[in-house]
């Protein structure tokens, strides 16, 4: 498997003439991402071997080298690498530009580079080469002090989204994605140029029940929020959609994700939610969070009080839940809901409708997890996901409660494709003019199937046995479908 670096990131190569620098470069980078001392010598001198040329070609290199660091863009220099003040300076550039730094070493043999060197219409001069073999060994002892952040021998490298190249640093020797992790969508825009919101959304809906997803979530909020798009864009209410959705698939289960508690008197979100769990044959979740868009609620008039009320209502409605979905007719007298007659009739077909936390907060929102929830729903990379579930862990000892009980899941962007030249040619096609192609792909997450078995199993791995994502192209033909072949991989005997 090829060594995954993040992007954007900066690539030195260091070697001497021959050794294969240029060859390796052209073979795992874009042309527009090499950095050539000897190209740039044919650009201001008379070829790309005249030496009167050097300082200017290392001049315009230091500024190319500036200028696309400061864009945050991936570029490999390629120099002979030998100069330990030039390196530390282009490490130095990369890391205040928050860019990674890593050196790659040609340590071919003398005798090689010799021979290549002779095999060239103007070959370089055998006691050059020879002087830089016996400075390139001297200047690999000096590498470990320019402060890149690795240093590798020659081999296959691929730059990709920084999740996924985390994921394959924190998984080493790891060959083998976990049985038994599932997939959710995420479906948050609607942005469909000339399409049928119904018709195009019904065919997402049956589209990721074939490809295997366990479950779909649309947003509860009722205008568009920020991060997502802007808040006059489509985005049909989510209660309505999916009691849609119920009629138009036959297992995949469905819920909000999450529903703000102050968006609907509690008891009526209730029996909602029980509604669409009947009119599903029993495929309903329920999502539950402590609303944030106060923006939201005031262009709408809803109150939106402070955040302690607001957790205290949360609270009693995982308290009153249960019992409306219940038997009888239970009466509730909380602080926010006074209810004498809590009925619930047709019941739902689950003996006990799911309800997922949506959230991260340590001390009030991971602490209801752990007392009333079903599932949870997190943010962040692996390692930040695994420091909640600890979290959650320690609250459920506290309350004594099996925190196997409580499924964790995650929430993500992923884009996919079935190779690389795939993946580029979706990621150029889905940013825009002013996103460089490495900031858009840590963005959403981009990644081939196998860099997103990787991602995921380091999610399985932090403790989150369920992932929900949302694909930018989820309405194109082929989005869903490729995403189906990273599904399989976690099912495969």
């Amino acid at each position: 498997m090829d060594l995954r670096l993040p992007a954007p990131s900066l690539v030195v190569l260091v070697g001497p003439s021959g050794s294969g620098k240029s060859t390796w470069a052209a073979g795992h980078f874009a042309a527009a991402e090499i950095v050539s001392s000897d190209a740039l010598r044919g650009v201001v001198g008379a070829g790309e071997d005249d030496q009167t040329a050097g300082a200017a070609a290392f001049d315009l290199l230091e500024r190319i080298v500036t200028e696309r660091m400061r864009r945050g863009l991936t570029t490999v220099i390629d120099t002979l690498g030998l100069d330990s003040e030039s390196r530390r300076r282009w490490v130095a550039l990369a890391h205040s530009a928050g860019v990674t730094a890593h050196c790659v070493v040609f340590d071919t043999t003398a005798q090689v580079c010799l021979e290549r060197n002779e095999a060239r219409p103007r070959p370089v001069p055998k006691s050059i080469i020879e002087k830089q073999v016996r400075r390139f060994a001297r200047e690999q002892d000096t590498l470990d002090g320019d402060g890149f952040d690795g240093i590798h021998r020659q081999q296959p490298i691929t730059v990709v989204s920084a999740p996924v190249a985390a994921a394959e640093t924190a998984r080493p020797g790891r060959d083998r994605s976990p049985t038994g992790h599932t997939f959710g969508l995420m479906v948050s825009r609607f942005d469909w140029a000339d399409a049928d919101i119904g018709a195009t959304l019904a065919s997402i809906a049956q589209r990721a029940e074939g490809a295997g997803f366990r479950d779909l979530w649309l947003m509860d909020h009722f205008r568009q929020i920020r991060g997502v798009g802007r808040p006059w864009e489509d985005i049909p209410e989510a209660y309505v959609s999916l009691g849609y959705l119920a009629g138009l698939t036959e297992k995949i289960r469905l819920g909000a994700m999450v529903t703000g508690i102050t968006h609907r008197q509690p008891v009526v979100l209730g029996k909602m939610v029980a509604t669409l769990d009947v009119l599903s044959g029993g495929r309903a979740n329920c999502g539950l969070g402590a609303a944030w868009d106060s923006a939201e609620h005031a262009a709408y008039g809803i109150d939106f009080p402070g955040v302690p009320v607001r957790y205290e209502l949360l609270e009693e409605t995982l308290q009153m839940l249960p019992l409306l979905w219940g038997k009888g007719s239970p009466e509730f007298r909380g602080r926010h809901i006074d209810a004498g007659e809590l009925m619930c009739y047709p019941r739902p077909v689950q003996e006990r409708i799911p309800i997922v936390i949506g959230g991260s907060g340590e001390r009030r929102t991971l602490r209801l997890v752990a007392a009333y929830a079903d599932a949870c729903n997190l943010f962040g990379d692996p390692d930040t996901v695994a420091g909640k579930v600890a979290v959650i862990e320690e609250h459920c000892r506290e309350l004594d409660r099996d925190p196997a009980g409580i499924e964790v899941t995650h929430l993500t962007t992923a884009l996919v494709a079935g190779d690389r030249a795939a993946l580029r040619t979706r990621v150029e096609a889905l940013r825009d003019r002013n996103t460089t192609a490495e900031r858009y792909m840590a963005r959403v997450g981009a990644g081939t199937v196998e860099d997103l078995v990787a991602l995921f199993t380091a999610y399985d791995d932090a403790g989150a046995s369920h992932s929900v994502v949302t694909l930018p192209d989820v309405a194109e033909e082929g989005s869903i479908e490729t995403f189906a072949d990273v599904i399989d991989r976690f099912h495969s005997p």
